[in-house]
């Protein structure tokens, strides 16, 4: 159960689930067979995401009523049936490229219920489950993928239309497994499109561009694209606080100005044209010197018109001046990441849950003590780069490098000149050795005061036997 759908970037070839929504099948099936479809437009393009179509004069019509199920266009009297209540398949998921779902909306007497008619929606990404329970899946594209990136792809407007049209052209059923409903009547030929379908083209699918001007207006929607992504990286990056931010209108930069020039010279000269909120001169944080460009915001922005319009051009200190308006944010992301910060501080628990986290400040000057000392954050505006902090940074790295070298020609010198010896043991094996040569000296004094006590009672006995003896003699003798 297949259908073919003829569209102006190529055929896209349909195999339908008719065992898991075989009513949404037989609705599609019996609309492709009437050509309902045919000159329908392709809307709602969201790159690698999913398109929309099915309606037969286009959501952007005063005329388009969205389109219609197979059984109200047979029962045009009765206005319950231009809806119905499609199958939504438990294992049915948006998991595929290419998957096709009807488009459903809750009825108007339950939220719960949803109801679809002709609108079907085709995905252009995997695994978009943002669609399921909201889109009834009956069938998925098995040929035209080819098809499918040229929609992809397309150029389109900020509600997803194509600028060139995409449309169906023909609808063409390759297998029918349901019988007609009474009342149907297939037409001999593809009908002609209706006076309401052509109001709606804007350039036919089917119109070739002068070749100068396609490109110019692909240039300019390519240019606009990447400016857009860019925006969007900077401001993941922190370095915007949000991608749509603009420069402010009031205030005009100054450009190729004498390095002799000061801020006040150049208020004095631009003051005649309205109030100055603030005028400065960049300049190199190292040196002072002035790097020949400036920023007057004034407080007006028609005060601000009037000097770009009659300033530029002119001489100052015999420097002939360009003056444009400002492409800077610093001062509103400055502001801003201030405010937020400041914010956080209060509420507790910084960025991430973590006060000690800040929001990083990347190509600004990381010392946020020395800005401050500096020039006021609130009417200053930041230089890119501190040449002073990176020469002071690139000569320590130097000096720690050669510090190590030192040490290691110092130890190599040493280990060259010092006398092998062994290894010495072990700290806790010493303290073993140490322990048990102790307790044999102990020992071996235990011994010896043995020895010297019994050496001292020998002693004493015979010396009280020499002295009975000699007493005994001396008895003897009288």
């Amino acid at each position: 159960m297949s259908v073919l759908l003829e569209t102006s970037v190529g055929d896209i070839v349909i195999d339908l689930l008719v065992t898991e929504s075989p009513r949404c099948c037989e609705n599609f099936l019996k609309l492709c067979k009437i050509k309902y479809y045919n000159f329908s437009p392709v809307h709602s393009v969201q790159p690698n995401f999913s398109f929309q179509t099915g309606d037969p004069i286009g959501p952007g019509s005063k005329d388009s009523d969205g389109g219609s199920s197979i059984w109200g266009l047979l029962s045009p009297n009765d206005p319950a049936k231009k809806t119905f209540k499609p199958e939504f398949h438990p294992k049915l998921k948006h998991v595929e490229r290419g998957t096709v779902s009807l488009a459903t909306a809750p009825a108007p007497n339950d939220p719960d219920e949803r109801l679809a008619g002709s609108q079907f929606i085709v995905t252009l990404g995997d695994n978009l489950d943002y669609l399921d329970g909201k889109a009834a899946i009956f069938g998925t594209v098995v040929e035209g993928f080819d098809a499918l990136e040229k929609i992809n792809t397309a150029f389109v407007d900020e509600s997803g239309r194509p600028l060139k049209d995409i449309r169906i052209r023909h609808t063409v059923v390759l297998d029918d497994p349901f019988p007609d409903p009474p009342g149907l009547t297939a037409p001999d030929a593809s009908p002609v499109p209706t006076p309401a379908q052509l109001a709606t083209v804007r350039i036919a699918d089917d119109e070739e561009f002068a070749e100068e001007e396609d490109q110019e207006a692909m240039e300019a929607l390519r240019r606009e694209r990447e400016a857009r992504a860019q925006a969007l990286t900077l401001e993941m990056m922190g370095d915007l606080p949000f991608a749509e931010v603009k420069p402010p209108e009031n205030v005009l930069f100054v450009c190729k100005l004498n390095p002799v020039t000061q801020d006040e010279d150049l208020e004095l000269i631009f003051s005649r044209f309205g109030k100055i909120l603030s005028c400065e001169v960049i300049r190199d944080k190292r040196t002072g010197d002035s790097l020949q460009y400036a920023f007057v915001e004034f407080e007006e922005k028609k005060d601000c018109e009037n000097a770009y319009f009659k300033m530029d051009g002119v001489l100052i200190d015999d420097h002939r001046i360009h003056v444009d308006f400002s492409q800077s944010v610093s001062r509103l992301s400055d502001s801003w990441r201030d405010a937020t910060n400041a914010k956080r501080k209060r509420q507790g628990g910084g960025f991430g849950g973590i006060e000690s986290l800040e929001r990083k400040r990347q190509y600004r000057v990381d010392d946020g003590a020395e800005r401050q000392r500096e020039r006021e954050r609130e009417n200053k505006y930041g230089i890119v780069m501190d040449r002073e902090a990176a020469t002071r940074r690139e000569e320590a790295s130097k000096d720690f490098e050669n510090s190590r070298k030192r040490k290691e020609r110092s130890s190599e010198y040493e280990d060259r000149w010092r006398p092998s010896r062994s290894r010495s043991p072990k700290r806790s094996d010493r303290r073993d050795r140490d322990s048990r040569y102790s307790e044999k000296r102990r020992e071996r004094s235990r011994s010896r005061s043995r020895d010297r006590y019994r050496d001292d009672h020998r002693r004493r006995d015979r010396s009280r036997e020499r002295y009975r003896d000699g007493r005994r003699r001396d008895r003897d003798r009288r």
